[in-house]
């Protein structure tokens, strides 16, 4: 069944849509690069597979034009733009041809991500396993977490100036609790807290003994 363009209609703001309007009453949203690369005009007819290309080509378009978007604004791996573009409706399918299609042109690599998503990890002070379920949360493959998390520095005098600051000069039980909870939150083992722990011991220890 071929169907009469009657209208299109340019995007009527920045980053809008074309608007298609059939002689039959229907319309669709379309990219304006997917309408130009078509040259869709009024008085154009379209056959039953013409629509259906033009549909494919629109939706694989979105796909792309959103990958780009979310990479533009953050790191992301491979599987976390996938997973993303297809929570945002876009078709699987298309998803996945997204991402292959960034990846051929190297914008995407899980490698570097992680190793990004371990300086952001330690400039905030985190510890190896909080470090750990950012890369998870962020689905990068195991396959590259030991050579990223390798630049993990020594967050000794970090995780001290942390429990520092929150023991303040005199701490209670209930405060010492709650730092040391905190520590472990940050992804500091319990090991490394204790041992942590024992150098501001000794270190107001000394601080008393010079008083």
């Amino acid at each position: 069944m071929e169907r009469t363009i009657k209208a299109v209609l340019p995007p009527r703001r920045p980053n809008g849509k074309t608007t298609v309007i059939f002689d039959d009453g229907g319309a669709w949203k379309l990219l304006p690069q997917v309408a130009a690369e078509h040259g869709l005009v009024p008085g154009m007819e379209l056959s039953e597979a013409e629509c259906s290309a033009l549909e494919s080509a629109n939706s694989a378009a979105s796909a792309r034009a959103r990958a780009v978007r979310i990479v533009s604004a953050a790191a992301v791996s491979k599987r976390e733009l996938e997973h993303r573009l297809k929570q945002k409706g876009e078709n699987p399918e298309d998803a996945k041809n997204a991402v292959r299609w960034l990846e051929e042109l190297d914008l995407l690599d899980d490698a570097e991500t992680a190793r990004q998503i371990v300086s952001r990890g330690v400039s905030r002070g985190y510890g190896a396993e909080r470090i750990k379920q950012m890369l998870y949360a962020k689905r990068i493959p195991r396959s590259v977490w030991d050579e990223a998390l390798e630049a993990i520095p020594d967050m000794s005098d970090a995780l001290t100036d942390f429990l520092r600051k929150r023991l303040g000069e005199a701490p209670d039980e209930k405060t010492v609790r709650s730092a040391v909870q905190a520590a472990l939150r940050r992804g500091y083992t319990w090991s490394e807290v204790r041992t942590a722990m024992e150098r501001l011991r000794q270190d107001m220890d000394k601080s008393r003994s010079f008083a």
